[in-house]
């Protein structure tokens, strides 16, 4: 019965195996991308892990390329800061794509939160550097890629990984920076999508809330925090975690599947965006 059930679901949903795509993450070292890659690689996509910190990477893909029964890697390790200026990153771009000799996928998912100032007291180095990893990184890579892929005319799907806070409807005190990238990524997602899908590259982000992982495992298993989800959510996002928030999205924007699925802002938040402050009385 069980393989019955696969066989039905791998029909039924086609992305749940990419076999043969070649993927390029930024931000590969840590956190989300890590796991994004590790997913993926179990998907069968073809990984290019990309961070400033190659140590981490390198163990990354060995651990990938370690669990994998192709002779070829897996999983490669490409040095990239997104804040470089451009020759720097077209030139990484260019090794990314020699890698496994094409990209289908890039995934812009180097990102910080930055400061927690008031817009007051936020400094100019500090607006800068978020709005430089997490909007100019974003685009940066974007463009070199898009240009491979045009020059090779072969498509492909840009994935941004942007957060709620990005939206009009969703906003918090001390993140002016922040926010303002992730909306400044969310116009540009709609506009880089009308500019390159003449030539068959959709462009689509994903905005998450806070879901469970390594960084907020702690701040999730809070009493405080659990009791305010379980009044205003409507779905128990506390218990998402990558694999089940994100990967079977990621997974159908990488699939052909979607090819017809571009400039959209898919919100991934169990409807967090949508609640408001329950109110227990007649009022």
């Amino acid at each position: 019965m069980t393989h019955l059930h696969s066989k039905v679901s791998d029909k039924l949903e086609a992305w749940s195996d990419l076999n043969g795509k070649v993927v390029l993450i930024t931000g590969a070292s840590s956190g989300s991308g890590r796991d994004f890659s590790i997913f993926l690689a179990k998907s069968g996509c073809k990984v290019i892990a990309a961070a400033r910190r190659v140590d981490r990477l390198n163990s990354l893909c060995d651990m990938i390329n370690s669990q994998s029964s192709l002779n070829t890697p897996r999983a490669v390790a490409l040095e990239l800061d997104v804040t470089a200026e451009p020759p720097a990153i077209e030139a990484a771009v260019q090794k990314a794509w020699s890698a496994f000799g094409h990209i289908d996928v890039l995934i812009n998912n180097a990102g910080l939160r930055g400061s927690t100032s008031s817009a007051m007291k936020l400094t100019k180095e500090q607006w800068d550097h978020v709005l430089k990893v997490n909007l100019y990184g974003a685009w940066i890579c974007s463009k070199y890629v898009a240009l491979q892929m045009q020059a090779a005319k072969q498509g492909g799907s840009i994935i941004n990984i942007s957060s709620i806070s990005g939206l009009n409807r969703v906003q918090s005190n001390g993140t002016v920076a922040y926010s303002s990238s992730k909306a400044g990524m969310h116009a540009m997602t709609t506009v880089m999508a009308l500019d390159l899908g003449t030539h068959n590259i959709r462009v689509n982000t994903i905005a998450p809330s806070i879901f469970r992982s390594e960084i907020t495992e702690e701040l999730l298993n809070q009493k405080w925090l659990l009791g305010v989800v379980k009044k205003i959510v409507p779905l128990p996002y506390h218990e998402s975690t990558v694999e089940t928030a994100f990967i079977p999205l990621i997974r159908y924007l990488i699939d052909d599947s979607s090819k017809y699925v571009t400039g959209n802002i898919f919100v991934v938040d169990g409807g967090s965006s949508l609640a408001g402050v329950p109110v227990y009385s007649s009022l």
